[in-house]
């Protein structure tokens, strides 16, 4: 499965993005979706993650509260809702994908064999 991230840019802290990530390529109804983030100078780190049957959503600490994880099967699409952004929310988003249980979740990098190419999301103070 290739998978596109998009909806990314600059905003000032305190606002909203919405990031997509569309899937092709696959039965994207049998695939489980995560998002990373990589701040500069960090190493990437989990977000939210969404199950291949949409009853199991988990988040980071980091993001809880504020984060929306979705999905639209219909669309092969997981959609990234972020509100009340903080600079510290800065860095390079990622959507992975991975064949799963049905309300199976992974928190890791390795436990996704798929990655898109991230989009960049830049919260100003």
């Amino acid at each position: 499965v290739q998978l596109q991230a998009s909806g990314g840019g600059l905003v000032q802290a305190g606002g909203s993005l919405r990031l997509s990530c569309a899937a092709s390529g696959g039965t994207f109804s049998t695939y489980a979706v995560g998002w990373f983030r990589q701040a500069p100078g960090k190493e990437r780190e989990f977000a939210a993650v969404i199950s291949r049957g949409t009853g199991r959503i988990s988040y980071a600490d980091s993001v809880k509260g504020r984060f929306t994880i979705s999905r639209d099967n219909s669309k092969n699409a997981v959609l990234l809702q972020m509100n009340s952004l903080k600079p510290e929310d800065t860095g390079i988003y990622y959507c992975a994908s991975r064949q799963g249980a049905l309300y199976g979740v992974y928190y890791t990098q390795s436990d996704y064999n798929y990655w898109g190419q991230g989009t960049l999301v830049t919260v100003s103070s």
